[in-house]
């Protein structure tokens, strides 16, 4: 509930009511940040589970069971992400401020930072279906934690810039 709480309260936070239809806003960053949270959260506890276990084959299971959830969580992260980027930057503008502001540079890394998150949670479930040894995906799912923990860090500094230019 603590989490819930903070994940609300940024959502109203990051859309005040003078800003074009906030509810929308604030709706597209608790979905955001609600997956966020659990494909992160779910990650990290998987693969403290899978520690626990020693590496038996439920924890495997695990990891494919995670696989499926973290799937769709990352296409609603991606989805509710590029939509909040869109209301912030006209598609006609878009190019322009990823490179001339410090919100479009920012916002960069973090989409550069996602797609690596991306391409280690393939890998390691490339891992858990076609190696040898299942359990051989824990080492791209440790560095997906770790990329994650990066993202988070860059999201941090993404709320604190001000916001690109609005042409309307």
């Amino acid at each position: 509930w603590p989490l819930a709480a903070v994940a609300v309260a940024e959502a109203l936070r990051a859309h005040p009511a003078p800003e074009h239809s906030p509810l929308l806003g604030s709706a597209l960053t608790l979905v955001h940040l609600t997956c966020a949270t659990l494909w992160a959260g779910g990650l990290l506890h998987a693969l403290r589970m899978l520690r626990r276990w020693h590496g038996r084959e439920a924890g495997a299971a695990l990891l494919g069971l995670y696989a499926r959830v973290a799937g769709v969580l990352l296409a609603a992260i991606t989805a509710t992400g590029v939509w909040s980027s869109l209301r912030r930057m006209p598609a006609g503008t878009v190019l322009d401020q990823l490179t001339a502001t410090a919100y479009g540079r920012t916002l960069l890394a973090k989409v550069i930072l996602v797609a690596a998150v991306a391409v280690l949670a393939l890998w390691a479930r490339f891992r858990l279906r076609r190696a040898a040894d299942p359990l051989t995906a824990y080492v791209p799912a440790r560095a997906e934690v770790a990329v994650l923990g990066t993202v988070v860090a860059v999201s941090g500094v993404l709320t604190a810039l001000p916001l690109p230019i609005r042409w309307t």
